[in-house]
């Protein structure tokens, strides 16, 4: 079977967490096609240099700078139209051009096709609205809906059962708001899976403090001026991935801070399970490797999960995750 991976290019969560996905399809002898667009898809060929990729309809937002983004995201809106309609050509064009026999989207709107089946990877099938929209979530669920319909199967990278789920209700909504006929509960999907790095083998420096940026700008960026202002006086060891995989991966140190672009996935899990304290979005992606490192019940690390402003996703994400571990 040929397989069409392709995530959204917002942040590097999306990617990320197609990395198992992908090694379990060629582990089970299947022919793997990556695609996408920015640093998503650059993130997937480091990963499987040897895999051939196709460009898909390139996506570039940004957040405001405030702790709304309600009307940032409502002015995008025909841009996401426009791109997911350029996303849907683009896809007839590949198909035209090669035999795949299964599309995997992850969150790409226009990757639906009627000559193959396809399928539409998401934890977000209840969508969270920021506080005085919450009455439009079942509209915003309508509109979710009539994206995946257009899709043969749906996939939920998390646990069916509710009480052990990571996404809560985001991946759990109320009955009769996704087709279950279509819908598959696949186990959450983390780059860290079956890793043998463990607190006894670790070969990375020992920081006492670990960040991990991710998301649009300019809130990556924030953060880590945020974070230099906390801990550039302070003696403790401090290790700041910055997650950006353009730029080339240098390593500066600034007293007691070091900061480098981007890690690979042994040496960033060897750095986190060596931290006393790690700071991360809470983006969906990062709790399932949070999880799949055994870091969300163990203790030390204590893992700061700040949301992005004003994406009440992460805001819930953050509160359920808590409320999980707690319990």
């Amino acid at each position: 079977m040929t397989i069409l991976v392709a995530p959204l290019n917002w942040g590097l969560g999306h990617a990320s967490r197609c990395v198992p996905l992908i090694q379990r399809f060629l582990d089970e002898g299947h022919e793997v096609i990556l695609g996408g667009d920015g640093e998503s898809l650059t993130l997937l060929r480091r990963h499987f240099p040897g895999l051939r990729y196709v460009y898909l309809a390139p996506l570039h937002l940004r957040y405001g700078r405030g702790k709304s983004q309600v009307w940032a995201m409502i002015k995008a809106l025909p841009r996401l139209l426009r791109w997911a309609i350029q996303d849907h050509t683009m896809l007839q064009a590949v198909l035209r051009e090669e035999h795949i026999d299964r599309v995997v989207s992850d969150n790409r709107f226009g990757l639906y096709s009627r000559h193959t089946e396809c399928v539409y990877l998401t934890h977000q099938l209840h969508i969270r609205l920021p506080e005085g929209w919450r009455w439009a979530e079942p509209i915003a669920a309508k509109i979710h809906a009539r994206i995946y319909t257009r899709y043969n199967k749906v996939w939920v990278p998390d646990y069916e059962d509710f009480e052990q789920s990571l996404a809560g209700e985001l991946s759990h909504p109320q009955k009769g708001q996704w087709t279950r006929d279509k819908g598959q509960y696949i186990g959450p999907l983390s780059r860290f899976q079956n890793n043998p790095i463990n607190q006894n083998n670790l070969n990375s420096p020992s920081y006492s403090t670990v960040a991990v940026l991710s998301g649009l700008e300019p809130h990556r960026t924030l953060l880590e001026s945020e974070i230099t202002a906390r801990y550039q006086n302070s003696a403790e060891q401090v290790l700041i991935v910055q997650g950006l995989l353009h730029r080339p991966n240098t390593r500066i140190k600034r007293g007691n801070l070091t900061i480098v672009p981007s890690m690979g996935d042994k040496e960033l899990a060897s750095a986190l399970l060596g931290a006393k304290h790690i700071i991360v979005r809470s983006g969906y992606s990062t709790i399932m490797d949070m999880e799949a490192l055994g870091l969300l019940n163990h203790q030390p690390p204590v893992i700061e999960f700040i949301p992005t402003p004003g994406q009440p996703e992460q805001e819930y994400l953050a509160f359920w995750v808590q409320k999980r571990t707690s319990e």
